[in-house]
């Protein structure tokens, strides 16, 4: 019921009375005027109910006059009335009944009673009332009411004391809410007070309002009672103290904040006043250091000591100033938080410090105060960095607190029963001897360190700083501090902070990302930056004490809760931190917590690095400085986990803890919710976990996801059961955390990825140099975030695969590069096969991004990344093989990066790739690709590894070579479509189109790439392969050839085909002639092959034949480039530089190849015979037809493609239109081309058959004769093409290489293949093929016009030669050769040919010929008769000397046949003297031959001798019917010769000398009786018509005669001295002649005309008789005999003598 409602005021009235009543009552007796009041007072009141409606206002305004009664009531000093008056006066009040003026009364009585000491409850209570029901006290009064209540404080009764306390604090309040209230009447109302100028006097108040003017007034007081200074308000205090002063300063400044920010007079009096006053009171704290007041004699007066209750009740006071008014007392807050921080000093005492801690976490817990800090602070120049101060101050703190202090709480040192701190084991159930009784307790949270033992006690819910001793008012000496209260706290506040900023800064970032969005990217408020300022500063000022803090705490920490907010709050601010960007203290955080999850003293280069780092940051606190604790070893925590290091340092093994794994859990879950914000320092974090997850043995499996796995050193990592169990979650929180990368962004990616790849690099150094198995972490991972962000893998593909290929994939250790090649491999298999948006067929340059890589792989040296990457090859193109399109040549790439260093396992699985390649997917690949088919191709051919794989290869490009000429036309098409686009582009760059053999066309510069690509195949150093290589290359020229334009041609031949004859001749002229020993494995070398040399000689024989059948087959469309006749010559120098090479074998196939190219056919005129040609026979003339493919081809080709691509071409005007067929009926002329054959013949022919200079003591080198035969062989079909021209000059030529051939000697050892045996007379090949061509040029020369004839004389006289040879074999230099028959094989090294036989022919052709050609002018003129004579005579002269017995019987009878034939000739022209010179010659040729100086073998039987002597009697007869019967004819000297001749015959004289020892016995009796005959019938010839003749013969008788005389007279003479002894065998055998001459010569002269015998011979005869007579004597029967038929005919001249007369007649 409402104090105004008319009950109430009934009530109110009727209360009155009553009290009025008992007071009159009651002072009836003792006080008189007092009743008289009082019911003077009733009256008053009744009148007042009467009169009045408003009965309370009438009341209020009486009431001076209603309260007097109660007032002299009280006046009595009575207890009862007294008490009865003050109640009735509490009634009015609380009615509000009270006036001004009467409320001033109730004071001044209030005021006496408690002067006085009565009723002081009472009092007091009234005075509550009085203040709290009404606003009408004021100014002096209300400052006595409350003077009053002080008053009443001081008094010695407690509870009284107490009571006035609290009245005190409530009237202290009701002041400042009357304000309050004021103010919000007058909040509507105009023109504020105006502002204080100037530091106005204290008293001028007059601006304010009358309830703020008390409230200034007390609170002006309250500083002053405080500051023990006298009040100017409160008049009358007698006493006070200043914590019940500071208790309500605090009071009203935490109750009253607005007044104090809204009215300046307040805010004036708070910096002037309360700021100086509690920095004053401060300052015995300040001073005071514990232990320095020792009060030594020599120290100063001494320091006041701190006073608990104050320090206490400042601090709060400050607390609140700080909290309320800082943005008013920027300055004083400085200095009250400087002094703060220094409350935290080691050197204050226990207490202080506590409660400075406790005033810190008030502060800690609000996190826009600190923030507000930081901008007034530490953000501006010169200022103190207050709120990093504070920070550092707690941490510095709590490192002191594990400091242990030399004086103060002695507990602090040992831990307390609870936990040991001696072993791990202890510590974890309580001391030995509490075991009974803690056993089931769990263990109390602590925190541990070297040491030092503090127990976490349990202070505040988290977020309220609810502090234990500031709140300790009633308390006047310091508490004891329980041990760990202090570290409690300061815990608290250090997690509050970070909780705080954190929340706050997040909240705004969030706040400002959502603005942000809805603006949608408009521009930012230009606030932010400032913002973003702050919360940067407030991180920056904190970090590194929180940091300092957080690690020791989280070293020390043994309980898992207080672990994990350590945790949590490193996480947050680490996560912030990057939030903000700053890399500095983000990565501090995270390496603070990567060191935790790592065995102690685990040295992690990353981590050091790091640390090293921050720790040149220890920063100092007020002097004092911190260091950043690393953690300590002997943390007693539970071992879960034993392993192996992963870093080179400690040996043996490490030890993983709980705390370790459940720091490991907060990496990870760093790293999984606040990946992207890390950036590098992803690299700590994976660096960290790649050393835990080793340790804890987890290994990479497929897809790079981790799983537990054995360790491979052996059982060296233990792990206890509580680990097993976590094992898997790790694993799968690992996998999950880069599963998660794909929600990263692409920048954090990168960072992500960057930090894996360095990662790597540090792997890859720790396995360089030792064998330790690698950790394949990073390159798992990056393997598992690769195959993740496929869907974007194009930002991240280069620096993947940069990494895995450059250096995982290089790297030594096998186990390491095959995870990186596995990795690539993965990414590009997974990379083709992920469905990409758009498709990778239109997405050309992604498809060729994914298989760079790969291409990659191949600079790569190590084999087993190339089986990798080649693996992958073969898989690729088993399932993406149709869809490679572009992405062709890099896989042609790949598997062509074969190098002969590489294994042959490598490369027979990179021929696998081809060998699918070729067969499956030529149609499918785009054509341009074609060609480095070709190349990969070639490239196996020409490895080394192999052999079975370069001649696979071979075989390959005979398959792709078909695979073009089946498909020809649409290649063709599609090359060409190719070339139009190059060629524009390079014309709009203006270069020249850059492509292999422009400007064929591409079809043809596809099929030159092959031949290149055969040709270098065809040099290769492996003679099989170069044997394959060659024939391919020659059968697909031959059998595709036809599809090539007529200019493409020009470059095969020159390109090519020239260009491989050059490589094969230098290969082969330089090659090495070692003996090879074996073909590798058991191969055994035929002798033919057993060198290098002779190996590349065979290459040499195949490239050349190859070539020169080209030529043959392909004759006409290259004569038709303008160049062939350069072509021509130039194979024809590489014929003669083989031919003349000194292999044999080289150099037969090159007379082989010559043979070849000249049985070319020239067309001729009858071109249609070749190939009939119906369009002709129409009259359509054939180039409209062939075009360049024409006529004149023996090979042509009738398939319709090379004449649909010729059509193409003639069309095309990228060649000139190629030469037309010459018109049938002319033929090309092609007499230049043989006469360049001819040059090269002979240059040939000289060069090998020259002798060797007489210098050398050993021939370089010596034709072997099947050469030389084919050399020789090849001539007639030469000549018959250059018969037209061939002249005397060239004959010349012809003879000396015939002459050099026969003269070469045979190497010993080839003789025996060669010769044969001596016995047989037989003609070698060689000197067959020298005869034939011989007869090729006679018979040509035969049926030649005249011209040729004069030829004959020089034929004869090369035959001449060689019939010489017979008994005079040619010298071939200064070669030492040695006669066949004795040279037993091998003594000598050349052996001469047997010319015998060879000699022989040549002179049965030579006697042939001449048969032929006698009477040839030529042959007259040139002397041929005589030449042959002078040629014969030696064998002749020889006879048996000769080489061989049938040489001379064979001259003699050619002489025969020659003179038959000769001589008639000779008489005919003997007037013309061209025969003059050969009688001479002839004369010694019968004089040499008829009597020899050789001798007749001994062994020569009487019958070979009797033969050989008819022989003698032929060549006689031939003088007698050829010669003698012309002598007419004959020159006079040569018959004289003759009969000389014939003379000397007849007698077989002797010589008479015994010296020569002359063999000869036998007689030649028949030739004398010939010889003697022919003589005599010519002497006595009737038929002498000249006397020149007869003369002749009658000399020759004489002589004859005379000479018979002389040896009969020495004879005699000689048997006469003799006496016994014998003569000598050739004496007598010479008289024996002479005798049988003379008897013969008797005969004769009997049987002709006498008168044709001379008288003078007659007297000679008869002058014979006497000495004849003489020789009867004799001894010896056989002269005996002889004698006895010489003497007989004498009887005819037994004549009686005739007249003188008639013999002068006659």
């Amino acid at each position: 019921m409402s104090t105004s409602s008319p009950e109430a005021v009934k009530k109110l009235l009727e209360n009155m009375q009553t009290d009025l009543r008992s007071l009159s009552m009651e002072c009836k007796k003792k006080f008189p005027p007092v009743k008289e009041a009082a019911e003077s007072g009733i009256v008053k009141i009744k009148t007042i109910a009467a009169r009045n409606t408003d009965i309370l206002a009438a009341l209020k305004e009486n009431s001076s006059e209603v309260v007097q009664p109660f007032l002299m009531g009280c006046g009595t000093k009575e207890p009862k009335i007294t008490q009865l008056c003050l109640a009735a006066i509490q009634r009015l009040m609380s009615h509000e009944v009270v006036s001004e003026a009467a409320a001033g009364n109730i004071i001044n009585m209030l005021w006496q009673l408690m002067e006085n000491g009565l009723e002081e409850l009472k009092l007091l209570q009234t005075v509550l009332v009085l203040l709290t029901t009404n606003t009408v006290v004021h100014d002096e009064v209300l400052s006595k009411a409350i003077v009053l209540c002080f008053r009443l404080h001081f008094t010695k009764d407690n509870i009284t004391n107490n009571t006035a306390a609290a009245t005190v604090r409530q009237v202290v309040t009701v002041v400042f809410e009357r304000m309050v209230a004021e103010d919000e009447c007058f909040k509507g109302m105009a023109d504020e007070p105006p502002p204080v100028q100037g530091n106005s006097n204290r008293r001028s108040v007059s601006t304010l309002r009358p309830s703020a003017k008390d409230a200034y007034m007390l609170f002006q007081d309250l500083c002053q009672l405080v500051n023990a200074d006298a009040p100017y308000w409160l008049v009358g205090m007698t006493e006070m103290t200043r914590t019940f002063g500071l208790e309500l300063l605090e009071s009203v400044l935490n109750d009253f904040p607005g007044v104090f920010l809204q009215h300046q007079e307040f805010s004036f009096l708070l910096k002037e006043r309360v700021c100086p006053l509690v920095i004053k009171l401060f300052s015995p704290n300040i001073k005071f250091r514990q232990g320095s007041s020792g009060g030594s004699a020599a120290s100063p007066a001494p320091v006041e000591k701190p006073y608990f209750p104050i320090c206490m009740r400042l601090l709060r006071v400050v607390s609140v100033l700080i909290k309320h008014f800082y943005s008013l007392l920027v300055t004083e807050c400085e200095i009250f938080l400087s002094l703060l921080v220094k409350f935290l000093d080691g050197e204050k005492p226990q207490w202080l410090r506590a409660v400075a801690v406790e005033s810190v976490h008030r502060l800690c817990v609000q996190p826009h105060l600190l923030r507000s800090f930081c901008q007034s602070y530490d953000m501006k120049q010169h200022s103190t960095k207050v709120f990093r101060d504070i920070v550092n101050a707690l941490g510095s703190f709590i490192q002191s607190l594990f400091i242990v202090p030399s004086a103060g709480n002695p507990a602090s040192i040992n831990p307390p029963t609870g936990g040991s701190g001696s072993t791990a084991q202890t510590a974890a159930q309580g001391g030995p001897g509490s075991a009974g009784v803690s056993g089931g307790l769990t263990t109390q949270a602590a925190f541990e360190y070297r040491g030092t033992w503090i127990p976490l006690v349990t202070v505040n819910v988290q977020g309220s700083a609810k502090a234990t001793y500031l709140e300790m008012l009633d308390k006047v000496e310091p508490p004891s501090i329980p041990e760990g209260y202090a570290m409690s706290v300061a815990f608290s506040a250090l997690l509050d902070l970070v909780r705080g900023i954190t929340c706050m800064i997040e909240r705004e970032l969030a706040a400002e990302e959502e603005a942000a969005a809805l603006r949608d990217g408009s521009l930012d408020t230009p606030q932010e930056p400032l913002v973003h300022q702050v919360w940067e500063e407030m991180v920056n000022a904190c970090w590194c004490g929180l940091l300092a803090a957080l690690s020791l705490l989280l070293d020390a920490s043994t309980d898992e809760t207080a672990t994990e907010n350590i945790l949590k709050a490193e996480l947050t601010m680490a996560s912030l931190c990057g939030r903000l960007g700053l890399v500095t203290p983000r990565d501090a955080f995270i390496t603070a917590i990567c060191k935790a999850s790592l065995p102690p003293h685990y040295a992690l280069t990353v981590l050091s690095s790091n640390a090293a780092n921050l720790s040149n940051k220890s920063y100092s606190i007020q002097g004092q400085s911190v260091q950043i604790i690393s953690p300590s070893s002997e943390s007693h925590q539970q071992v879960v986990a034993v392993g192996q290091p992963l870093t080179v340092q400690p040996q043996g093994t490490v030890v993983l803890t709980a705390k370790n794994i459940q720091c490991m859990r907060t990496l990870l879950n760093l790293s999984h919710c606040h990946g992207a914000v890390l950036g590098t320092s992803w690299q700590l974090v994976l660096a960290t976990l790649q050393h835990l997850v080793w340790i804890l043995g987890l290994k990479p499996g497929v897809g790079g996801v981790l799983k537990p796995g054995r360790a491979v050193e052996g059982p060296s990592t233990v792990l206890t059961t509580a680990v097993m169990t976590d094992l898997p979650v790790i694993a799968n929180i690992l996998s999950r955390l880069f599963e998660s990368s794909q929600y990263l962004d692409d920048v954090s990616l990168h960072h992500l990825i960057n930090a894996l790849c360095s990662l790597s690099m540090e792997a890859m150094e720790m396995a360089y140099g030792n064998n330790k198995e690698p950790s394949l972490f990073a390159v798992a991972k990056l393997l598992e975030t690769g195959l993740v962000n496929m869907d974007r893998i194009e930002i991240l593909w280069r620096p993947l695969t940069a990494h895995l290929l450059e250096k995982v994939c290089q790297h030594p250790n096998a186990r390491m590069r095959e995870w990186g090649a596995e990795a690539v491999t993965s990414l590009i298999k997974a990379g083709l096969s992920y469905k990409h948006e758009p498709p990778l067929s239109q997405n050309q340059r992604l498809q060729l991004l994914l298989l760079n890589p790969l291409k990659e792989l191949s600079n790569v040296l190590h084999a087993d990344i190339r089986h990798k990457q080649l693996e992958c090859v073969l898989q690729i193109l088993q399932s993406q093989g149709d869809s490679l399109g572009p992405g062709w040549p890099l896989v042609l790439g790949v598997i062509g990066a074969i190098r002969n260093d590489q294994g042959e396992s490598l490369i027979r699985t990179a021929f696998q790739c081809l060998q699918l390649v070729v067969t499956d997917f030529l149609p499918t690949m785009p054509c341009t690709c074609l060609q480095i088919v070709v190349d990969v191709a070639g490239s196996f051919g020409l490895q080394n590894q192999e052999l079975n794989i370069s001649l696979t290869s071979i075989g390959l490009l005979w398959n792709i070579s078909d695979y073009f000429f089946q498909r020809g036309e649409a290649i063709t098409e599609e090359l060409e479509q190719e070339e139009a686009l190059l060629q524009k582009q390079a014309q709009e760059k203006g270069e020249p189109l850059n492509r292999p053999f422009h400007p064929a066309p591409p079809f043809d510069c596809l099929w030159l790439c092959l031949y290149a690509k055969l040709g270098e195949l065809c040099v290769d150093p492996r003679p099989a392969v170069r044997k394959s290589a060659g024939q391919t290359l020659f059968s697909t020229v031959n059998a595709h050839g036809t599809l090539l334009q007529q200019p493409t041609w020009h470059i095969v031949v020159w390109k090519v085909l020239f260009h491989l004859l050059d490589c094969v001749r230098k290969s082969s002229t330089t090659a090495d002639k070692e003996k090879i020993e074996s073909g590798g494995g058991n191969i055994l070398i035929h002798h033919s092959r057993d060198t290098a040399e002779k190996q590349w000689a065979e290459t040499w024989v195949l490239t050349l034949a190859g070539v020169a059948r080209i030529f043959n087959t392909r004759r006409y469309p290259l004569q038709q480039l303008g160049d062939f006749f350069k072509a021509w010559e130039v194979l024809l120098d590489h014929i003669q530089s083989a031919a003349l090479s000194k292999n044999n074998e080289v150099s037969l196939a090159a007379l082989k190849s010559f043979q070849e190219i000249l049985q070319i056919v020239t067309p001729v005129k009858d071109a249609d015979s070749v190939k009939p040609d119906p369009l002709a026979a129409m009259g359509v003339p054939p180039v409209l037809v062939d075009g360049p493919l024409g006529a004149g081809r023996p090979l042509q080709r009738s398939d319709s493609l090379a004449e649909r691509l010729a059509q193409r071409y003639m069309n095309s005007a990228q060649f000139a239109a190629p030469t037309p067929l010459p018109p049938p009926g002319e033929e090309l002329d092609d007499s230049a081309l043989w006469w360049s054959a001819w040059n090269t013949w002979y240059r040939t022919g000289t060069e090998c058959t020259r002798p060797p200079p007489p210098g050398a003591d050993k021939p370089s080198f010596i034709p072997s004769q099947p050469f030389l035969t084919a050399l020789v062989q090849i001539f007639p079909a030469l000549y018959a093409h250059v018969k037209g021209g061939f002249s005397m000059e060239d004959l010349r030529k012809l003879g000396v290489i015939l002459h050099g051939a026969v003269s070469v000697p045979i190497s010993s050892d080839a003789s025996p293949f060669i010769l044969p045996s001596y016995t047989e007379a037989v003609l070698t090949s060689m000197q067959e093929a020298v005869l034939t061509a011989l007869d090729v040029l006679q018979k040509a020369i035969c049926v030649g016009p005249e011209t040729l004839q004069v030829m004959y004389p020089a034929i004869f006289e090369q035959l001449l030669l060689f019939v010489e040879f017979s008994c005079k074999p040619p010298q071939y230099g200064k070669l030492e050769t040695k006669h066949v028959a004795n040279a037993k094989y091998n003594q000598a090294e050349w052996v001469a040919l047997n010319y015998v036989p060879f000699a022989e022919r040549s002179l049965e052709v030579v006697v042939d010929l001449y048969q032929k050609t006698a009477c040839h002018k030529a042959v007259i003129n040139e002397k041929v008769l005589q030449n042959i004579i002078k040629t014969l005579r030696m064998p002749l002269g020889l006879k048996y000397s000769c080489p061989a017995e049938s040489t001379w019987k064979l001259a003699v009878s050619s002489l025969l046949k020659v003179l038959s034939i000769g001589l008639p000739v000779a008489r005919q022209h003997a007037s013309s003297g061209k025969f003059d010179t050969m009688w001479p010659e002839l004369a010694c040729a019968f004089e040499d031959f008829l009597f020899t100086k050789s001798t007749p073998p001994d062994n020569l039987s009487i019958q070979e001798f009797q033969k050989n002597e008819a022989i003698d009697v032929e060549v006689v007869q031939l003088i007698s019917t050829e010669i003698l019967p012309f002598a007419n004819f004959i020159p006079k000297d040569f018959v004289g010769q003759i009969m000389a001749m014939l003379n000397k015959g007849s007698i077989h004289s002797q010589s008479s000398s015994f010296t020569e020892a002359e063999i000869d016995i036998r007689m030649r009796e028949d030739f004398s009786k010939v010889c003697f005959e022919t003589l005599l019938q010519f002497s006595f010839s009737n038929k002498a018509s000249t006397p020149q003749e007869g003369y002749i013969s009658r000399m020759a008788l004489s002589v004859l005669l005379q000479r018979a005389q002389d040896v009969l007279r020495r004879y005699v003479e000689d048997e006469r001295l003799s006496g016994r002894c014998p003569l000598p065998r050739q004496q007598v055998t010479e008289i024996i002649f002479v005798l049988k001459a003379v008897s013969t010569l008797m005969d004769s002269l009997k049987k002709t005309q006498p008168e044709n015998v001379d008288g003078n011979t007659w007297a000679q005869v008869i002058a014979l008789y006497p000495t004849l007579v003489e020789c009867i004597t004799c001894s010896s029967s056989e002269v005996s005999s002889a004698l006895k038929e010489a003497l007989g005919p004498f009887k005819d001249f037994m004549q009686p003598p005739v007249s003188k007369v008639q013999n002068g007649e006659s």
